[in-house]
């Protein structure tokens, strides 16, 4: 039998037994109302960890990023974001169409942005060009192969925007805590609003959640309402599998470098002329377009991700 192993992209976990075992016995309430004690913890705890006043549940991380976007820009408005960022990549035409906003895109293929490509984009606002309200920022980075930010430069970029705000896409934060020790407090501390997905390397099954100011997030529960966003009984799904996901990542972490873990396993499981795989930290995956298929004896076939040109690469033989 051929076991298949779909490294395609984080977003594809499945719940594990104890997490489906805490779904079943939440406590939860209408969430729409504001009354699912579960949830209300949920946001209570991530705001705590990111040192914002407010937090918010939403059902996706892009509805976390637009929300973000709506209210923090208006209509006619630039962003600037690295040309990779999933706000750009993903979501540029639910900005154009929720927000009436543009993108000023500038060069991140080392998963940071420059400063200075960023005030230049800013500068332009003295000769006719439009107002640039926002600055947004991937950690990880995705597009890099899961580069984490370094704080001291989030912290500068921060500084040189000179009060404008900066919004904190931290889809995989968590990633980039494990692996390079900082909190996340220190990372979401530049941030105006910071946002981290639940279903992704958390593995729980569905759920992002967006944090800032009180002032902020009293203003995104609304937008998220306008989203269709509000959920009832919504506790039973996400509160409890995050918190076994959490510490699950802290488990697998602890157990050895990322890639390490994946070259031991592939390399119990096939002969080294059989496959080449990608060396890849926290976010970056197999490469291969379609997917590969290791002969019936090692019972294993490898899922790769069809979009391999826009993920940096670094190869190496297994053997």
């Amino acid at each position: 039998m051929t076991r298949r192993v779909d490294l395609r992209s984080d977003t594809v976990t499945q719940p594990t037994s104890a997490m489906r075992d805490a779904m079943a016995n939440a406590v939860v309430g209408d969430d729409g109302y504001g009354e699912d004690p579960t949830v209300n913890e949920l946001e209570r705890r991530y705001a705590t960890m990111v040192a914002k006043e407010a937090a918010l549940f939403v059902p996706s991380g892009v509805m976390a990023n637009q929300i973000a976007v709506r209210v923090l820009t208006r209509p006619g408005d630039v962003i600037v974001a690295g040309r990779g960022q999933h706000v750009v990549s993903f979501e540029m035409g639910a900005a154009a169409r929720n927000s009436s906003v543009q993108f000023a895109t500038v060069d991140d293929a080392t998963g940071a942005l420059a400063l200075g490509d960023v005030m230049e984009v800013i500068a332009a606002e003295l000769d006719h060009q439009p107002h640039v309200a926002l600055v947004a920022v991937e950690n990880t980075h995705m597009p890099s192969g899961g580069t984490p930010w370094d704080v001291d430069e989030l912290r500068t970029l921060s500084q040189a925007l000179d009060g404008r705000p900066l919004h904190l896409d931290g889809a995989r934060l968590f990633n980039a805590v494990v692996a390079t020790g900082t909190s996340a407090a220190q990372y979401a501390a530049p941030a105006t609003t910071v946002m981290t997905c639940l279903s992704k390397g958390l593995c729980a099954p569905v759920g992002s959640i967006l944090a800032g100011s009180a002032e902020l997030m009293a203003r995104a529960r609304i937008e998220r309402k306008r989203f269709g966003g509000a959920m009832r009984q919504a506790g039973h799904i996400v509160e409890q599998p995050a918190q076994l996901g959490a510490r699950e990542v802290r488990r697998q972490w602890q157990s050895g470098p990322f890639a390490e873990v994946l070259l031991t396993e592939l390399r119990s499981q096939c002969s080294h002329d059989v496959i080449r795989a990608c060396v890849l930290p926290v976010d970056r995956v197999v490469d291969r377009p379609s997917g590969l298929t290791i002969p019936h004896d090692r019972g294993l076939t490898l899922v790769g991700n069809p979009h391999r040109d826009k993920i940096g690469r670094l190869e190496s033989s297994l053997g």
